[in-house]
């Protein structure tokens, strides 16, 4: 296995060992190369996948296309609740040119589609998760009666100033745990302070926030099931925060014309199944709420009284995202049958 990295220096706050300097390094019995231009006369494996809309080099195709047999060409795309990605999951697309075909893979919720990213010992790392020890590795202090725990990671935000204000006037003592990232030059704003740093801790009425370092993957999941709610973006903390049987609130990438809020829907209405009307639509305020930076205050109390329900259906949500299998054995799978 050959994981090629074009930063190495921005990979590193995930993988703590790498050496940003080197060339090409075992890790986890996973060859890390970097991705430089142009690129090293290397030969291409039975497999090849390119993430993200990211384009091959065209000497790097051209020796594709020269192997024999071909490789299986997989263009790993982004994460999508959307109907349509059933449709287009798998669905090949021959080079205008070279005797290639690329295969589209799409990380997705239904059993037609690439299924979501997660590890072979995840279960066994959860089920061994001891909550004061992660407290005591991460010097966070022991919970305030009745407290609840959160984590915060996020983009920037207009709805922080309304959520801060309510969870430091609200009856429920409030602990909000934020990584490091592009969150805090707006939380330090709010507080009056000219910058943030890991340690940091802030104190405004019921409300307490610390600021964490940003770590590895596997830390970041013992963060996420150290607390009663998750806040997260983008699309890694998103399907990590599914997996970790906790309520969460998903932040998506904004896009033009706002995009963004049909995808933010699309997954809302497979996630709200099973949900009554009046959880579901506690739910779903919070989460709009969030993503368009207003009323996020006034949809609060309703969500924060459906947290309790939401815990059990976060449960069952994670059990029901296992039942098709992970997206790596997917892609294993769908891989053989290409290359028999």
């Amino acid at each position: 296995m050959r994981l090629w990295v074009d930063d190495l220096k921005v990979a590193r706050r995930l993988i703590p060992q790498l050496d940003v300097l080197a060339i090409s390094q075992q890790i986890d019995g996973v060859e890390i190369r970097h991705w430089s231009v142009p690129l090293p006369d290397i030969e291409p494996g039975e497999v090849v996948i390119s993430a993200f809309a990211g384009n091959l080099p065209d000497a790097f195709l051209q020796a594709m296309a020269g192997r024999a047999p071909k490789p299986v060409w997989i263009n790993l795309e982004y994460l999508s609740a959307e109907d349509w990605v059933g449709d287009c999951h798998g669905l090949p697309s021959p080079h205008p040119q070279l005797p290639l075909t690329q295969f589209f893979f799409f990380p997705g919720l239904g059993a037609n589609s690439g299924g979501f990213i997660r590890e072979a010992d995840y279960l066994a790392r959860r089920t061994a998760f001891v909550p004061a020890t992660f407290l005591a590795a991460s010097d966070l202090p022991e919970r305030r009666p009745k407290e609840l725990r959160i984590s915060l990671f996020s983009y920037e935000n207009k709805g922080l100033v309304e959520i801060i204000k309510a969870w430091s006037v609200g009856d429920v003592p409030v602990t909000c745990l934020v990584p490091e990232g592009r969150i805090l030059p707006e939380l330090a704003a709010e507080f009056g302070v000219s910058g943030l740093r890991a340690g940091d801790q802030l104190l405004r009425g019921q409300l307490v926030v610390r600021v964490l370092p940003f770590v590895e993957q596997w830390k970041y999941d013992e963060l996420l099931w150290a607390c009663d709610l998750n806040f997260v973006r983008g699309e890694d903390s998103f399907v990590r925060a599914q997996w970790a049987e906790i309520p969460f609130v998903w932040q998506i990438y904004v896009q033009e014309e706002d995009a963004h809020l049909e995808k933010l829907r699309a997954f809302l209405a497979r996630y709200q199944k099973g949900l009554g009307p009046e959880l579901a639509s506690a739910l779903s305020d919070f989460w709009l709420a969030w993503n368009r930076g207003e009323g996020v205050a006034a949809a609060w109390p309703a969500f924060l009284a459906a947290l309790p329900a939401l815990k059990t259906h976060a449960i069952a949500w994670a059990a029901h995202l296992q039942e098709g299998g992970d997206l790596a054995a997917r892609l294993v799978q769908f891989c053989k049958l290409k290359l028999e």
